[in-house]
């Protein structure tokens, strides 16, 4: 049975990515900076990314023969707000995970997470983004993670490692945070069904997006580290776009409530890219991934994990 490893274990992500590979029949590992965190159903290890000494005594026990690496600071607007935080935990953090790979002398099959902001602003003409498209992020957080990948092809070519890379478009689901668009309307709308006043304010709305369920996410990040090609980069999303209006008018449609929307322009972004859409014919053709799940059943799990929670 293959060791698998996921850090950032008590992500939103990763929960569906580990109970994934459970039914998938791997042996799962997982990493964790939250000392308060328990789970039954994997053996957990904590670590600090920025620890070198800690991640390496991490690797040096679990010697997996996967690593998913999910562990990091993944949010685009908290990027702006803690932009030394979001380069030393998604650069040098993977630094460290490389580094105690290597030193072990282990060699296991690694993906790391990347993300389409990587790509900066975006022509329409340029749509759907492919993974040739040039890379000129426009958040910290594109910056930290188009330089995460960077190093990452120099251990494999340095190195000969096993190394996976993953660009991922919008993914969204229930259990997400408050951080995210989508899970910060649904929050929302769920307040103002429970007696809160019946307004909602929110930044632009006029941005498309390609929109995932997390469920087929980590079904792809697993088929990427089965049948993936050692070094490449592989786009994933769903392939279609949507108007953030459009998301929103959906989920207040799903309610019984009147809501009137406000635009609020301290919510806008310093920059805010106008379209993302994903060409995804790579990681089809290399894997025979293709999304399953459609967005309006996802926005129904997403608004009825609010009202449970």
């Amino acid at each position: 049975m293959k060791k698998v490893l996921v850090t950032g274990i008590d992500g939103f992500v990763a929960r569906y990515l580990y109970d994934y590979l459970l039914k998938s029949g791997y042996d799962v590992y997982g990493t964790t900076i939250n000392e308060t965190y328990k789970n039954d159903k994997i053996k957990i290890f904590k670590m600090n990314l920025l620890n070198a000494e800690n991640v390496n005594n991490v690797i040096k026990n679990i010697k997996p023969d996967m690593i998913f690496h999910l562990a990091g600071q993944s949010a685009v607007g908290l990027s702006w707000q803690k932009p030394v935080l979001t380069i030393d935990v998604n650069v040098n953090g993977t630094l460290n995970l490389l580094e105690a790979v290597k030193n072990n002398n282990i060699n296991p099959k690694i993906l790391i997470i990347g993300s389409s902001d990587q790509y900066g602003i975006i022509k329409p003409e340029d749509c759907p983004i492919k993974e040739t498209q040039m890379q000129i992020p426009q958040s910290p957080y594109g910056i930290s993670k188009k330089t995460q990948e960077e190093l990452g092809k120099l251990y494999v070519k340095a190195y000969k490692m096993n190394i996976i890379f993953v660009r991922a478009f919008n993914h969204i689901g229930a259990g997400q945070g408050e951080n995210f668009v989508v899970p910060d309307f649904a929050s929302k709308i769920v307040k103002i069904e429970k007696g809160a006043i019946p307004v909602l304010k929110v930044g632009n709305l006029d941005t498309l997006r390609d929109f995932t369920d997390v469920r087929d996410i980590v079904r792809g990040y697993v088929m990427l580290l089965e049948n993936g090609k050692i070094g490449e980069s592989y786009n994933i999303g769903s392939g279609n776009v949507v108007r953030v209006k459009e998301i929103l008018e959906k989920l207040v449609n799903l309610s019984n409530k009147e809501i009137k929307i406000e635009i609020d322009k301290e919510k806008f972004r310093p920059v805010d890219i106008p379209v993302v859409q994903c060409d995804n014919t790579k990681i089809k053709k290399d894997t025979g991934w293709k999304p399953e799940i459609s967005i309006n059943e996802t926005l129904k799990d997403v608004l009825e994990y609010w009202r449970w929670k």
